[in-house]
């Protein structure tokens, strides 16, 4: 298979820990990375542990003349030192049937999450915001502006949420924090529109402002993450590589940025990447944008 900046790469996330995918044009479906399954079924971060036991479970099951090890195929994955090794790799049917090699409570539950993941909320409109990449509608969104928030939103969720695109008429508060009052926020996302986003400290300030005003009742988040990733690509011809970003440093930055703006804008500015193009990097930032809202 050949490799290029604009492969389809996607990362979920179980326990912390990345499983990673490669979409092959050839048939058409998503292959897993083998390791990664292996590393979240034996709860090990060890990487030569995972691959030495993997050697051994291959071998086993070869003996017993399985399926599995006739069906894995190879792709390439980044590894470490940022270079392409070929891995083991087994489509969605067959992790399930790899992950019933592990009989575990653990495995139990990585079968139920891998098996419904894709089907939930969460799981659709994570495939809208793939999708969006390669559309000619991204052209067509209003950069920066509430109403080009409102487009992404509508596009996202779509068909997922009966308020898909509207701005919300409810109040709503999370962790204690309460989001703009629905009495003013007509008003203050006026006040976001007519705000400057001539570099990136502004740019960054309006995603900070629009963020306390919360104009949805949810998808808040993800819609907004897109949304700044539109402004800086437009207004700097940057955009922000969210996988260099942990999910614990952005939670917490994001909830300092109410009162406190700074933490966060070094935070995004130590993530930027010119690489604007890159599918890639698009759908590894929709990936952690996503991780970033799992409880």
């Amino acid at each position: 298979m050949a490799i290029n900046s604009n492969i389809k790469i996607s990362i979920r996330f179980f326990d912390d820990r990345e499983v990673r995918a490669v979409w092959n044009e050839v048939d058409s479906k998503w292959w897993f990375s083998v390791l990664d399954i292996v590393a979240v079924l034996r709860n090990e971060d060890d990487y030569t542990k995972n691959r030495n036991y993997w050697k051994y479970l291959k071998a086993k099951l070869k003996k017993e003349n399985n399926e599995l090890v006739s069906a894995t195929t190879q792709l390439k994955l980044l590894a470490n030192d940022n270079k392409r090794y070929l891995t083991d790799m087994l489509d969605h049917e067959k992790i399930i049937a790899l992950g019933k090699q592990f009989p575990s409570k653990n495995a139990n539950r990585f079968i139920e999450w891998f098996t419904y993941s894709a089907e939930s909320i969460d799981g659709k409109s994570k495939t809208k915001a793939y999708a969006l990449f390669e559309t000619s509608f991204v052209d067509s969104i209003e950069v920066g502006t509430t109403t080009g928030l409102q487009q992404i939103h509508a596009y996202i969720f779509g068909g997922l949420y009966d308020f898909a695109g509207q701005i919300r008429t409810k109040n709503i508060a999370k962790g204690g924090y309460r989001f703009e009052h629905t009495q003013h926020l007509s008003n203050t996302l006026k006040q976001i529109d007519n705000m400057p986003q001539n570099n990136f400290t502004e740019i960054v300030e309006k995603y900070v402002a629009m963020n306390k005003a919360h104009p949805f009742m949810e998808g808040n988040g993800r819609s907004m993450r897109i949304w700044l990733d539109l402004l800086l690509k437009k207004q700097l011809q940057c955009c922000i590589d969210w996988s260099k970003i942990s999910k614990t440093n952005y939670m917490n930055a994001m909830i300092i940025s109410s009162v406190d703006s700074i933490l966060i804008q070094e935070l995004l500015k130590k993530a930027i990447t010119k690489d604007i193009y890159s599918r890639e990097i698009y759908m590894k930032g929709i990936d952690y944008s996503y991780y970033y809202e799992e409880n």
